[in-house]
């Protein structure tokens, strides 16, 4: 269904009637491995359960961090490297046997690049160094290479949504069936390139589509750090638009001091707020954007801790609440309540040790019900909650 999405309309208006591939995909080359050392004292040392490999990636990209964190995200990477193992497809392009997880964790060293992007890019490398004979052989690969990523984190929806559409949207189609195996992975390979393209530039897509409802003047309340939220506003203000930011701190990794930062050098109004006062100041705010780990079927999504309780206090102040979301998030899932997801963990560092017998909510991320969502801005166009469920049949058939 990749066909009806927003970004061809992108591609007749950017690229030349050859179909060539945009110059700046070129600058995509995965960039060399590096292992980064981070150790400091952790001030509650009994509190070193395992974090979700997603935000040990926040981490690593916002910078904003402590030293708590650093010291609980090393020891999380070395387990999770062990437990993830590594997929051998072959021999890559240097003679040296092919890892899908060594290659999605040289793709995802790039900040501006989506985790599911990296797994997608990871993917259709397989499909480039497969030593497969058959068409059977080659999905088995894929299916085994997909599995390994999704359980490189298995609390992440993003990548996990990623992998499957990946493998829907690739090997989809009774054609191939009656063509030679050499012909039929050619094929495959530039389907693999096209998604890659197309989840890239997702996040363009969706900052084109939201700029009718950034008005001269507004007031936008942001939580967090999300990079397609960040884009948004950046596109806004090149396009001189007169608007200002009410961003949170985000604890407790605090990324909202990350996107005031950014915004500030874009030359845009900006307030810091501490994630209390979002009550407080709701009344100045014209509109909130927040970003998504994941959107769920019944059209709600699954995004950092907080998110619930701005949308609860946007609604009832009749504020419209806008989420902005790549279409590789859609993820199958119905969750009833909070307590209705895959924990993932991450740790709370309040700077003071915590006596043992205080327990701590270590939650990453909360749900927020569709009925409190007004749009969601996605490459596939801006959605309804409701068309949501649609969406998803239309991805999966």
């Amino acid at each position: 269904m990749w066909y009806r999405s927003a970004s061809f309309v992108l591609d007749k208006s950017q690229q030349p009637q050859n179909d060539t591939v945009p110059d700046d995909s070129v600058a995509l080359s995965p960039p060399p491995l590096s292992i980064s050392t981070a150790a400091a004292q952790n001030p509650n040392p009994r509190r070193n359960m395992s974090m979700s490999a997603y935000y040990q990636t926040r981490a690593a990209h916002h910078g904003v961090v402590t030293s708590d964190w650093l010291a609980q995200a090393q020891e999380a990477a070395t387990s999770a490297a062990a437990a993830a193992g590594q997929e051998i497809i072959g021999e890559g392009k240097s003679g040296k046997a092919f890892s899908v997880i060594e290659e999605f964790n040289s793709w995802r060293k790039q900040p501006d690049l989506a985790e599911a992007v990296a797994a997608i890019r990871a993917l259709a490398a397989v499909i480039g160094n497969s030593e497969a004979k058959t068409m059977m052989e080659l999905e088995i690969e894929l299916k085994k290479a997909s599995d390994s990523l999704k359980s490189w984190d298995t609390t992440s929806i993003s990548l996990t949504a990623g992998c499957d559409l990946f493998i829907r949207y690739v090997t989809r189609t009774s054609a191939l069936e009656y063509e030679d195996f050499n012909s039929a992975k050619s094929r495959l390979i530039e389907r693999a390139e096209k998604f890659g393209e197309i989840s890239y530039k997702a996040r363009r897509i969706i900052a084109m589509l939201s700029q009718d409802f950034i008005f001269d003047g507004c007031t936008i309340l942001v939580h967090g750090f999300s990079r397609v939220v960040f884009e948004v506003l950046k596109t806004a203000a090149q396009n001189k638009k007169l608007f200002r930011v009410l961003c949170t701190e985000g604890r407790p990794d605090r990324t909202g001091l990350r996107l005031s930062n950014e915004l500030a050098k874009l030359d845009v109004p900006v307030k810091l707020l501490i994630d209390s006062a979002v009550a407080y100041t709701m009344d100045e705010v014209d509109m909130v954007f927040v970003g998504a780990d994941g959107v769920v079927e019944s059209g709600g999504i699954i995004n950092m801790m907080g998110t619930y309780q701005i949308a609860l206090v946007a609604h009832s102040m009749n504020k419209p609440i806008y989420v902005a979301a790549e279409s590789y998030k859609f993820a199958r899932l119905y969750p009833l309540d909070q307590k209705d997801m895959a924990p993932a963990l991450r740790p709370i560092d309040f700077g003071v040790p915590i006596p043992s017998k205080v327990e701590v909510e270590t939650s990453a991320r909360d749900y927020t019900p569709p009925q409190y969502l007004t749009l969601l801005f996605t490459d596939l166009g801006v959605l309804t909650p409701s068309v949501v469920s649609d969406e998803l049949i239309q991805l999966y058939l």
